[in-house]
């Protein structure tokens, strides 16, 4: 994969299909897989569970019947509890990566709770823990011949710039560049493509409103109400200069997949086109960029 036009993937999220309960309405998998192939995605993530079926031979042959490569998933898991080994979990989705070619998995250290409105505080002992389960959980994937990379997240045990900067330093894990959440947890997603290019193993891109994540961080309003008042924007509509972060990727030679993510809570089912339109024009924000790198 070195044409960037021909790396450009979606994900279920952009549709509105969450893991969260009660995020809102829901769509089918049939009718998303379906308008990715339409507006020309080459590739998707997974989504959460039960969006696909959990059967790894037929995660397979859902995509592989629509024209769809498979890049891999979202897997939250708790790492920072040193009583629950979180690797019989993660073989357990691997299975269904290997199963379908996928290539990347994206870890998220889940806090244990349900959303992602509030997380617990790490002692010593918690954060080393996690950052054992990462390297552990990297080379379990990579005798899978997956990738693995650490997603940092809003509402996680790796948030923040000071979790960011401790996941750096005391793992080797990769990284899954996630724009936004990088943006809405405090920091930079330019400077930190910039000065950590060689971790970054997966991109997620997203454009936000900087004045619904500068809310967020406040505490004024939670992650789901700014998601709920549309704090995510397609590409180049937001306040993230998505045209430097790709530049400086694309220039150190990055060769992963860019998938578009702009998560999205639907209150019903759309009457006119839906999501799709706010996807086609970050498709096309996205190539307008590959065509000046």
């Amino acid at each position: 994969m070195t044409d960037l036009a021909a790396r450009i993937a979606g994900a279920p999220i952009s549709w509105g299909v969450c893991e969260v309960p009660g995020w809102g309405w829901q769509y089918d998998a049939e009718t998303v897989l379906a308008e990715m192939r339409a507006v020309g995605l080459a590739a998707t993530e997974f989504g959460p569970d039960g969006f696909l079926p959990d059967d790894p031979a037929e995660k397979a042959k859902t995509l592989a019947d629509l024209g769809l490569r498979a890049v891999g998933g979202f897997v939250p898991v708790v790492l920072h509890d040193p009583s629950h080994d979180p690797s019989g979990e993660v073989a357990a989705a691997l299975e269904g990566f290997v199963a379908a070619g996928a290539t990347t998995l994206v870890l998220a250290a889940a806090t244990g709770q349900e959303g992602y409105d509030d997380r617990p505080v790490l002692d010593e002992t918690g954060w080393n823990t996690l950052l054992t389960n990462l390297d552990k959980l990297s080379a379990l994937a990579a005798d899978r011949g997956v990738l693995g990379t650490i997603h940092p997240h809003v509402g996680t045990m790796v948030e923040n710039a000071d979790d960011v900067d401790r996941v750096l330093q005391g793992s080797s894990i990769g990284l899954t560049l996630d724009t936004g959440h990088l943006l809405i947890g405090g920091v930079d997603p330019v400077a930190l493509s910039v000065k950590h290019t060689e971790r970054v193993r997966h991109t997620h891109l997203k454009d936000v409103d900087a004045a619904w994540a500068a809310r967020v961080q406040s505490g004024e309003v939670t992650y789901t109400d700014a998601v709920r008042h549309g704090m995510y924007r397609p590409l180049g509509a937001g306040d993230i200069d998505i045209t430097t972060i790709v530049g400086t990727l694309e220039e150190a030679g990055y060769d992963g997949w860019y998938v578009l993510e702009q998560d999205t809570m639907l209150q019903a089912r759309p009457t006119g086109e839906g999501p799709v339109v706010d996807v086609r024009v970050s498709i096309d924000h996205l190539r307008a960029i590959a065509g000046d790198v």
